[in-house]
């Protein structure tokens, strides 16, 4: 060793920050064994994980797989670091902030595992479940488990590498202020977000008509905006604050429909005839297995006809089965009064009104 030293140039009793070469040179020695070993055994876990994925295996173990797979080469690189560093004399300014240094790497790292767990127990409750709205709900539940758990990461490592946190605190509530008047409408729609999670007032897949004329089909909901596909086929982009002070109609939850008619009959018809037409409708109506009749009444005399009011339910929430069922009856009904010689009231046309 002593003559390597010599054709090199170097000197093997020459000291480095109060340690020989011979020590510096086995302490590196012993940190790259240390890391090449690291390395060697992570590669073996994963490989051997890895024919496991097919299988149905316990959560935990699953957890630990993940766990063993978001390990990062530079915690490992920081722990062989450390494990060289124990077998020289380095000082104790030099030792604290190469212990700093590994400290924070290994912050680094448990913020990595702590993400990885969040992300694992979120999307295992997505997939236990059918709820179509749990996606969303996730994604807003990682997002607030990531922000703190990253927050705590970067106020550690603040603190361990010598930072004042407590002055650093104060001074982030005050600018914390400034900035949440300055993004006051992005916080607004993130904790709207938070509230149809918990809420629930539509999910996705959810048919919608919101004020303003809007109607369309939720296709996700965002933790700043919520994005429907209107029935023309165009995407329409709402943040959740407007969404969340919106009055929203849900039709996603409709189990059944209800027809309001609303026709008028001419009065050159014959009483007799008048009082037969709820009886014309319900049989209309009772022809289809999947609609109920409830009412028809002769509501009142206008100018023009005499008014009636009727309505049934269709028992489906789709809405081509609605109008299918609607347009039958709307035949069958017109052919009953034709038949029986009741006849509509014709349209008035508008005459311009003189001055």
């Amino acid at each position: 060793m002593h003559a390597l030293y010599a054709q090199l140039g170097l000197s093997g009793d020459a000291v480095y920050l109060g340690n020989s070469l011979s020590d510096c040179v086995n302490a590196l020695a012993i940190a790259l064994l240390t890391f090449v070993a690291l390395i060697l055994i992570r590669r073996q876990v994963l490989v051997r994980t890895r024919r496991l994925l097919g299988m149905d295996l316990p959560r935990s173990i699953r957890l630990v797989i993940d766990i063993v797979a978001t390990t990062r080469r530079f915690v490992l690189l920081a722990v062989s670091l450390l494990v060289g560093a124990k077998f020289l004399d380095l000082g104790l300014h030099i030792e604290h902030r190469v212990d700093a240094f590994i400290a924070t790497l290994v912050l680094l790292q448990i913020g990595i595992w702590l993400s990885a767990v969040v992300r694992f127990y979120l999307d295992t409750q997505a997939l236990d479940t059918s709820n179509r709205s749990v996606q969303s709900v996730v994604t807003i539940a990682r997002f607030l488990a990531n922000t703190v758990i990253w927050s705590l990461v970067l106020l550690l490592a603040l603190d361990n590498m010598g930072f004042q946190v407590k002055p650093l605190l104060a001074g982030l509530g005050i600018g914390g202020i400034a900035v949440a008047l300055a993004v006051q409408n992005v916080l607004g729609d993130l904790l709207a977000s938070v509230a149809i999670a918990l809420d629930k007032p539509f999910e996705v897949g959810d048919a919608l008509t919101l004020d303003g004329g809007y109607t369309g089909t939720v296709e996700t909901i965002g933790i700043k905006s919520t994005r429907l596909t209107s029935n023309t086929g165009e995407q329409i982009v709402i943040s959740n604050a407007e969404l969340v002070k919106a009055r929203v109609r849900n039709f996603g939850r409709l189990q059944q429909r209800r027809a309001i008619m609303r026709f008028g009959i001419a009065y050159n018809n014959k009483a007799d005839g008048l009082a037969d037409i709820p009886r014309l409708l319900s049989t209309a109506v009772s022809h289809h297995q999947n609609a109920r009749f409830e009412r028809a009444h002769c509501v009142g005399f206008s100018a023009a006809a005499i008014d009636f009011e009727a309505t049934y339910v269709v028992m489906s929430a789709d809405y081509t089965v609605f109008l299918n069922v609607q347009h039958a009856i709307n035949l069958e009904f017109a052919r009953s009064l034709e038949a029986c010689g009741i006849v509509f009231a014709a349209a008035q046309p508008l005459v311009a009104a003189k001055i």
